[in-house]
Order: structure tokens, then C-alpha cells, then sequence
């Protein structure tokens, strides 16, 4: 009999790239192309070719451990399940509700994050709740909510980057963190496009840029105040627009005016000549767009950052109009998604306030209980794992591995260290299960099926291909069997479908409506973008109507869609998004939104908000004592913390391990050699790794990727100074020194 390939997604980073998975006969499962798909059009990465590798039992956790006399040794489900639920039902008596912490993650499903944030406010009755997606676009999302009034990654799909006129993407390395979607900046310069990369590193994306910028690490936000004063002092605004659809401007631009650009060059180190080719660029053609990743975000600044650049896109007039706009490479798996449904500390299902007395009322009366009864927002994400151990007793924690990925890495292992109780649910033995006093073997992408959200806004279905080992269970029937344990008998199903199905209620009516999808949908239509409201009645021409009042009205999606030019490589290639009719969708579903804002932003006046913002400086520079600035990023085959990619040889192989870029001039000051082992040592600690000798890093800056634990961890070093707004931690900036060491270091 012929095995059957399964449709489905990759379990890796925000573009969600399509891929088949198909059962082999002699067992183990191949990965192979899927052109249907329009983000990656077949085309896969190395991570992506490899993902099946980890399904595999011999390198994933097959069942139960519980600590015994400092081990850990398997056990039954029962006897794991019973010991998490008495530990975290004996915590609560003694400590109260808010000594239980959850600590979720952006590659759990919608359906996940949903169940673990319900899971945590009416089981538990925790306000304490968050999940490491802090650590990924947070500030994008504060600084989009705060100009827009809605986040979503990306407004607009991927499949318009190529067909705008100019692009400038910020502290984003797509070319390893993303590759297949690099071919949507190389098609743009292949039509005659522009691209701008902002980079401290001369990294592979930034090689194939018509202009490079090399800012200091840190000063994001003085460059974006000096191209914005550049653009007000050459005339460039667009005063039509600004009048029409924006608020806030005479203060936002008094604000830009004082980064002049000799100052804005001593700052950065940008040259005055290249701020004024990188204006030119950016406002000659009719469309543009401006992206940012996590090299803005990650500042202690970062909300004020992307909100200049931001600024930057209103005065010109590139925000809410066909192929222009701003947007954020949203970096994890469900990045998107996750922060959307209630594992954030702050939110409710929907992308709703959990301080909104009406989204209380709302989301209480789908879950059955008193809005009274659910708690208030929580600690954000550093700052609750800094709380572990004292005010926080005993933590479950879903799909993350802080002990690698979080700020002041050191630090936080003694707080898990120090917890009563550990629980941790995860694929393979991270580094941080590995602390626990309870695992848990739980499924993964392939073995289960659940949406995601890419960077795009678009719900994706990932499709069950394969039965997970004996003795792997989902995370959905870890959660329901402690509801139940814990004396909630109802309300949290195991099946997939079941949940979503609440989720699409308890959605309804907030900004991030998934109310109109359905699994069905998604099968047939290869995703659907959010907000998608459930049509009240009538055909779909009559029910967009009825939405024509919400933040992006079906019918002037509809109207403004239709003045996108065709493209003919894209329309060859993929099917293009278009309204639901187009799509197949049964008449009367509304059609989702491909395209943001086209009509008015998602704002009680449907204007878009200038905020005004000064620069600052990074909250550790450097002194005598710590000269350089230390960044941090990834490479191409490894993901995150590595916990599943470091257990594939293929990309071991490619990255075995950490490494130090310095620039030439710097390691002969050093008197440091290619290979050579150093030490990068902050006011938290030090970290070991080899040298690499490379002109691509500016003199004044030290690169580390943080896939790694042990004496290579990057984050042992990164500085967990909080922005005010979004609460990120500032992983791309500190003051370190580099010391040369000797054999045996």
C-alpha cells in the first residue's frame, strides 16, 4: 500500500513554511517540498529538511521522569500527573494563588497558549503568567499598538515585499534566521526594488543590500530621528497625508528636529552621506516599507525605537496604502499567535486587555465563570523568573528552555534552582528540564494537530502526519488531566479542533478575531488572515457591510485589493491572496484581512498616532573597565536555545558550537589568533568560546549566537534592563570586556 503524504508546516520559525510529511516503510518519516504554499513556494532550510530527525525516539523524552534522591527516573503518567497536582495544590493552600507560576512558550499552538492562559486563571487562579515570546517582538507589539492600535507582525503578506518600491529592514539577518525568505528581497531588487539593511554586522543579508548602515549597537533609535529629520528638512513628508490620516505630528517632528545629522553620525557612527542616500532611497519610489526584527527590539528602548521608525513611515506617508507600510519579522514558530491568546501576563484571549472590564465579562461568560474570579495582569516574563523562588514557589513550564534563552542566564538557573517545585513539559531534555523535579514527554508538530499564526497574521493548520512514540501524550491532555486533579472537571478538552472552536468564541469581537475560521477553512484556503469576524447573516457582499465600522473593513480590503498590480512571477508561482471569493470559500465567510489599515487604522478615530521619542542611550555602555559592546543573534543551523536542533547532526555538523566575532583591529590589539579561546566577560558573568577573525563586525563590538549552554552561554552575559513599555529585556547591547586566554583556558 502507497504511504500518504500529509500537508502540513514546519515547526520552526514564524514563516511556517509548507512541507509534506510522508511515513517511510521501514520506518521514520521524510520531509519533503510543498510549492503550494506561498511563503516558501517548496523551498525549505536546512532546519526545515532536517525537522523529522527529532521525532525520533532516540533523541526526544518517551516517558515520565520525577526526581528521586536528586535523579531523575522514569515513572508512570499517573504517578507524574499526581505529584505536579498535589505539589502545585499544596503551594497554592499554603502561599496563596500567585506562589503558582506558568511559564509558556511562542512555539506552543493557538490552541495551547489558549488552554495554558484559561489554565492558569481559572484552575489555577494565578495571576502569574508568561511566556517567552517577551523575549522575541514585544516592543514591535507595543510600538504597533501604540500607532496603530493593533499589533499583527506583519500587515500586509510577505508576497508584497517584492513589489514595493524600497525597503529598509532593521537588525534582521533573514538570510540565517529566515532563509526561504530571502527570495522575497532578492525578487524586489530583481524589479528593480531597493534594500536597505541596518546591521552593526556585514552579515549575508546585508551583503546583498544596495546600502549597508553599520550603526553602533544600541543607537537604532538615534538613526530613525536622523532620517526623519533628514525627510522633514528636504521636504520629503507627505503633509497631505499626515493632515488626512495621522494625529500627533507637530510634536513628533519638534521631537525628530533635534537630531541633527552630524550629531546622529557621532552617535551611530553612520556617515552624514549615507543617512542622506538611505532618505533618497527610501522616499524616491511610490511605495516602501520599513521592517524590523530583533536587533531594535531588543533594547531597553526598544518600543521607542520601533515607534521612530514608525514615524519615520507616517511622514512619508508609507503606512496603510498598497505595498507600503511597517512591519515586524515576528521570529518564533506561533510568535504571532502566542501573544495573541491569553498566555501573555497581561491578556486575554483575542488580543483583548485583561484589565478591560468588558473583555473580562466577555471572556469569563465563554469560560463559565465569574470575571470577578479571574486575576488581574502579572509579572512580565524576566521579571517573573526573577521572582522564582520567593514570591513564586512552584512553576509549570510549557515549551521553553530559559536556562539558555533568558537574560542574565546565570542568575536565572539559581532562581529555577531555587524553586519548591519544577514541572516542565517539553519534547527532549532541555537544559531546563533538566532542573525539574517532574517532566513530562509531551507530542510535537508532526504528531498533532493545531494552528498556528505566521509572521503574516495568517492561520495555518498544521495537520497530525504521524502517531507520537508509546508513552508521549499532548499537552492539551497534560493540561486537562491536572484541570481535573485539581477539581475542575470541565472545560479542557484534549481535542484540538474542540478547543479552537472555544477560542474562536472567546476571540470574537477583539482585535485578533478568529471567529469566521474554521479547520475546515483553513484545509481549503492554505490559511486565513486575521481579524476574520464570523459574518452575521447574508451573502458575503452583505455581511462585508456589516463590517465596514471595524478596524479593516471587509469591503475596503476588498476595493483596495483590487488596485494591487498583478504580478505575474507570483500569480506563476502561488496562488495570490485574495478575497475569499477567489479563494473558494463559501459564500457568506468573510474573507479575512490580507491587508491592514488600507481604510483607517484600527484607533477610536481611525488615525494613526505620531508618538514623539528622543534618544537615549543604552542602559550599560561602555567604561575602562567593560571597552566593547557585546550583540547577540543566531545562525543559520541552529534555532533558539538548540534544544532540538543541537540533537541533529546535520546541524551540528554546520554549527558545532559557539564562537566570538571580533574584527581584525581588535583581536591584533588583543593579540588574539583565528580559533583562539577567549572570554567575554560583563558585570554577570563570563562566557568561553573561540575566536572568529572577521572585518564583518564594526571594531567596537563583539558578536555571540546564544544557542548554547555551558561556559559558550551568550546569555550569561546580556542585560536584563527592561524596557518600560514592553518589558524586553536588552539582549542587544552590553558593556563587556575580551580577554585572551591560554591552553586549557
Amino acid at each position: 500500500m502507497e504511504n500518504t503524504s500529509t500537508p502540513t508546516h514546519c515547526p520552526y520559525c514564524a514563516l511556517q513554511c509548507g512541507l509534506n510529511i510522508t511515513p517511510l516503510p521501514q520506518g521514520g518519516v521524510e520531509v519533503t517540498e510543498r510549492r503550494d504554499f506561498p511563503v516558501n513556494r517548496g523551498a525549505l532550510c536546512g532546519k526545515g529538511r532536517t525537522a523529522a530527525q527529532v521525532l525520533s525516539p532516540a533523541v526526544r523524552l518517551t516517558a515520565p521522569l520525577v526526581r528521586e534522591g536528586g535523579r531523575l527516573v522514569e515513572a508512570g503518567w499517573d504517578e507524574a500527573l499526581d505529584r505536579i497536582a498535589g505539589r502545585l495544590s499544596a503551594t497554592r493552600e499554603r502561599y496563596g494563588a500567585d506562589a503558582l507560576g506558568v511559564f509558556g512558550g511562542g512555539g506552543l499552538t493557538n490552541e495551547k497558549a489558549y488552554t495554558l492562559g484559561k489554565f492558569a486563571r481559572v484552575v489555577l487562579g494565578t495571576s502569574q503568567i508568561d511566556y517567552n515570546g517577551r523575549f522575541c517582538m514585544s516592543s514591535a507589539a507595543a510600538a504597533g499598538t501604540r500607532a496603530f492600535g493593533l499589533d499583527r507582525g506583519l500587515p500586509f503578506p510577505l508576497e508584497d515585499v517584492p513589489r514595493t518600491g524600497c525597503v529598509i529592514l532593521v537588525g534582521s539577518n533573514p538570510a540565517e534566521t529566515m532563509p526561504p525568505s530571502l527570495r522575497f528581497f532578492t525578487e524586489l531588487r530583481e524589479n528593480g526594488g531597493t534594500l536597505i539593511v541596518v546591521d552593526p554586522r556585514r552579515t549575508r543579508t546585508a551583503e546583498q543590500a544596495d546600502l549597508h548602515l553599520a550603526p553602533r549597537p544600541g543607537t537604532d533609535l538615534a538613526l530613525a530621528l536622523g532620517l526623519l529629520h533628514l525627510v522633514v528638512a528636504e521636504g520629503r513628508t507627505d503633509e497631505e497625508y499626515i493632515r488626512e490620516r495621522t494625529t500627533g505630528w507637530a510634536e513628533a517632528r519638534a521631537a525628530a528636529m533635534a537630531h541633527w545629522p552630524e550629531y546622529v553620525e557621532r552617535i551611530t557612527g553612520v556617515p552624514v552621506p549615507q543617512l542622506r542616500a538611505a532618505v533618497r532611497m527610501f522616499c524616491a519610489p511610490e511605495a516602501a516599507m520599513v521592517l524590523t526584527a530583533r536587533g531594535p527590539e531588543q533594547q531597553s528602548k526598544g518600543t521607542d525605537t520601533v515607534g521612530a521608525w514608525i514615524n519615520l513611515c507616517l511622514a512619508t506617508g508609507r503606512a496603510g496604502r498598497p505595498l507600503s507600510g511597517y512591519g515586524c519579522l515576528t521570529g518564533q514558530g506561533n510568535g504571532q499567535g502566542g501573544r495573541e491568546h491569553g498566555q501573555k501576563a497581561d491578556q486575554l484571549p483575542g488580543y483583548r486587555k485583561l484589565d478591560d472590564p468588558v473583555a473580562r465579562a466577555h471572556v469569563a461568560g465563554v469560560w463559565g465563570v465569574d470575571p470577578d474570579s479571574l486575576p488581574g495582569p502579572g509579572r512580565s516574563a524576566y521579571e517573573l523568573l526573577d521572582a522564582l523562588g520567593t514570591d513564586v514557589r512552584a512553576l509549570l513550564l510549557m515549551g521553553s528552555n530559559p536556562v539558555v534563552s533568558a537574560p542574565r542566564a546565570a542568575h536565572i538557573e539559581q532562581r529555577l534552582r531555587s524553586l519548591d517545585f519544577l514541572a516542565v513539559a517539553d519534547v527532549v531534555l532541555s537544559e531546563t528540564a533538566e532542573l525539574a523535579d517532574v517532566v513530562l514527554p509531551v507530542a510535537q508538530w508532526a504528531e498533532e494537530t493545531g494552528t498556528t499564526t505566521s509572521l503574516e497574521g495568517r492561520v495555518l493548520l498544521r495537520r497530525r502526519a504521524v502517531a507520537p512514540p508509546p508513552g508521549v501524550r499532548s499537552d492539551l491532555h497534560v493540561l486537562h488531566e491536572l484541570a481535573g486533579r485539581l477539581g475542575v472537571e470541565k472545560g479542557f478538552p484534549t481535542d484540538p479542533e474542540e478547543v479552537f472552536e472555544e477560542l474562536r468564541r472567546a476571540s470574537a469581537g477583539g482585535p485578533a478575531d478568529y471567529s469566521g475560521i474554521t479547520y475546515r477553512r483553513l484545509a481549503e484556503e492554505n490559511g486565513v488572515f486575521w481579524p476574520c469576524p464570523e459574518e452575521p447573516t447574508g451573502t458575503r457582499d452583505a455581511g462585508a457591510a456589516a463590517w465596514a465600522g471595524g478596524s479593516a473593513a471587509a469591503d475596503g480590503e476588498d476595493a483596495a485589493l483590487d488596485t494591487v498590480p498583478d504580478d505575474p512571477a507570483t500569480d506563476t508561482d502561488a496562488p495570490r491572496t485574495r478575497p475569499a471569493a477567489d479563494a473558494g470559500t463559501a459564500r457568506g465567510a468573510h474573507p479575512g484581512t490580507p491587508r491592514l489599515f488600507l481604510d483607517r487604522f484600527a484607533t477610536p478615530d481611525g488615525r494613526a498616532r505620531f508618538v514623539p521619542v528622543v534618544y537615549r542611550e543604552t542602559a550599560e555602555e561602555p567604561d575602562a573597565e567593560y571597552p566593547l559592546l557585546l550583540t547577540t543573534g543566531r545562525v543559520v543551523a541552529q534555532y533558539q536555545s538548540g534544544a532540538q536542533t543541537r540533537r541533529v547532526a546535520e546541524l551540528n555538523a554546520a554549527a558545532p558550537g559557539p564562537f566570538v566575532e571580533l574584527h581584525p583591529r581588535l583581536a591584533a590589539r588583543l593579540g588574539a589568533a583565528e580559533g583562539d579561546p577567549v572570554a567575554v566577560v560583563s558585570r554577570r558573568g563570563r562566557a568561553v568560546a573561540p575566536a572568529r577573525i572577521t572585518s564583518a563586525i564594526r571594531p567596537d563590538t563583539v558578536f555571540m549566537p546564544f544557542h548554547w549552554p555551558g561556559e559558550g552561554r551568550a546569555n550569561t552575559l546580556t542585560n536584563p534592563a527592561l524596557d518600560p513599555v514592553s518589558r524586553m529585556p536588552e539582549f542587544k547591547s552590553c558593556a563587556v570586556r575580551v580577554e585572551v586566554l591560554g591552553p586549557g583556558g
